[in-house]
C-alpha cells in the first residue's frame, strides 16, 4: 500500500539544497528503501553495528527492501547470501547491481542473443543472460557491444580487447565510474579508473549505469516497485547525487566514508533529505533546522556564526543529540556556502565540532566524527 506523502510545509528546501522536516519517522512515510552496502549495511566486510536489526525492523514496519550497489562482480545471489551470512534477511531479488543495469542498457542498444565483449567478470556475464546476451572475451568472437565493470582479474589483455572494441565504434556500457572501492587494507583502484584506460586510449566515453547515473535507480524500481522510494547511503558522491537527479528523497547515515567536514562542504545537487548518525534514523521524526542569517538551530543546538576580524567560523553550542548537532552545523555552513561561494576550511568545522562532543549524546558505535 502507497504510504502517505511527507507533510512539507513551503518553506522546506528543495531536494538537494537543504535539509527536509518530516514529522513522522520514515518508515511511515517512504515505502520503498534503496540501501547502499558498503559503509549503510557492512564496513570493510564486516557489519555495521545494529545493521540487521534495523534493516529487519523496517521489513517488519511494511517497506520494501532493496539493496543497490555500484559493484558489478558479483551476481546478486552472491551478495545475497553474504548478508544472510551477516544475519540481514536478504533473498537474491532484494539485490539489484549496476551489472543488472548495465546489461538493461545493452539489451535496448543490440539485438538479442547477440554476443557482448564483457570487461569484467561473472556479475555482469550473468546479467546478461538474463536478457538472453552472451559474454564473450575476445574481438575475434564478434560482439554487438562492449559492457564493462569492475573485477579483481580483469588485465591488460582484455582491456585491449575493450579497447580494439570501443575504437571499433561498438556501443559502450559501463556499470559505473566509481574511481576507488573500500577493501579491509583501505581504498583502491575501482571500475572508474578501468574505463580511463579505455577513454584516454579511444577518445571516447561509455554510457554510465551506476549511481550517481539515473539507471541503477530505475532498474530498482522495475524490480522491487516502490512509489515512494527512500535512498538510504554514505557516499555524497553516488547515493546522494543519484537520489537528487532522480527527484528521491535521501536519508545519509554516518557510518561510511562521509565525516562532517565532507558534509558540511557539500554542494547543493548533493546534500541529503535527512541525516541521522545510522539506520536508527529511519524509525525517528526529522526536524527541520531553523534558520536566520547567522544562526541555524536544531533540537537543543545552536551553530553560529563567529566572526573573527576578517575571517568567521562556525561555532556549535548545547546539549543532547549528536544528529539535532549535525543538523545545525550541517545548515550553518551550506547557508555560508551558498552566501558566500566558498566553504569554512576542514580544520574549522572540525573544530566547532570536536568543542561540542563532551556535551552531545554519542551514538552507540563509533562513528567518523573527526574526533
Amino acid at each position: 500500500m502507497q504510504k502517505e506523502a511527507a507533510e512539507l510545509s513551503s518553506s522546506t528546501p528543495q531536494r538537494g539544497s537543504g535539509l527536509r522536516e518530516c514529522a513522522r519517522p520514515l518508515v511511515e512515510v517512504y515505502d520503498t528503501a534503496m540501501f547502499d552496502l558498503d559503509g549503510v549495511v557492512y564496513l570493510g566486510g564486516e557489519p555495521v553495528a545494529g545493521s540487521s536489526h534495523h534493516v529487519a525492523r523496517a521489513a517488519e514496519a511494511g517497506m520494501t527492501l532493496a539493496f543497490v550497489t555500484n559493484n558489478a562482480s558479483r551476481p546478486p545471489a552472491e551478495v545475497a547470501e553474504r548478508l544472510r551470512r551477516m544475519g540481514v534477511a536478504c533473498r537474491p531479488d532484494d539485490v539489484v547491481t549496476s551489472a543488472q543495469a548495465a546489461a538493461r542498457l545493452v539489451a535496448t542498444r543490440v539485438p538479442a542473443g547477440s554476443p557482448v565483449l564483457v570487461v569484467g567478470g561473472r556479475g555482469l556475464r550473468a546479467a546478461l543472460a538474463e536478457h538472453d546476451l552472451v559474454g564473450v572475451t575476445a574481438m575475434d568472437d564478434e560482439p554487438a557491444a562492449v559492457v564493462q565493470g569492475f573485477d579483481p582479474d580483469v588485465g591488460w589483455r582484455l582491456l585491449a580487447e575493450g579497447t580494439i572494441a570501443v575504437a571499433a565504434g561498438l556501443p559502450w556500457i559501463a556499470s559505473n565510474a566509481d574511481a576507488t572501492i573500500p577493501s579491509v587494507r583501505g581504498r583502491v583502484p575501482g571500475n572508474g579508473l578501468l574505463v580511463e584506460v579505455i577513454a584516454s586510449a579511444t577518445g571516447k566515453r561509455p554510457v554510465v549505469a551506476g549511481k550517481p547515473e539515473p539507471p541503477l535507480f530505475e532498474e530498482t524500481l522495475l524490480r522491487v516497485g516502490g512509489e515512494r522510494p527512500l535512498v538510504v547511503g554514505d557516499r555524497l558522491d553516488t547515493d546522494i547525487e543519484g537520489a537528487v537527479r532522480c527527484d528521491a528523497d535521501s536519508l545519509l547515515v554516518m557510518t561510511g566514508v562521509t565525516d562532517v567536514a565532507v558534509l558540511a562542504a557539500a554542494e547543493p545537487g548533493r546534500r541529503p533529505s535527512f541525516v541521522a548518525d545510522d539506520l536508527a534514523g529511519l524509525f525517528t521524526p526529522h526536524p527541520e533546522p531553523t534558520r536566520t542569517e547567522s544562526e541555524s538551530r536544531c533540537g537543543d543546538w545552536a551553530a553560529r556564526v563567529v566572526t573573527d576580524g576578517p575571517d568567521s567560523r562556525p561555532v556549535l553550542q548545547g546539549t543532547g543529540s549528536s544528529a539535532d548537532a549535525l543538523r545545525a552545523l550541517a545548515t550553518l555552513c551550506w547557508q555560508q556556502q551558498d552566501r558566500e561561494g566558498v566553504s569554512w576550511p576542514a580544520e574549522a568545522v572540525d573544530g566547532a565540532w570536536r568543542t561540542a562532543l563532551p556535551t552531545m549524546a554519542q551514538p552507540d558505535q563509533p562513528l567518523p566524527w573527526g574526533s
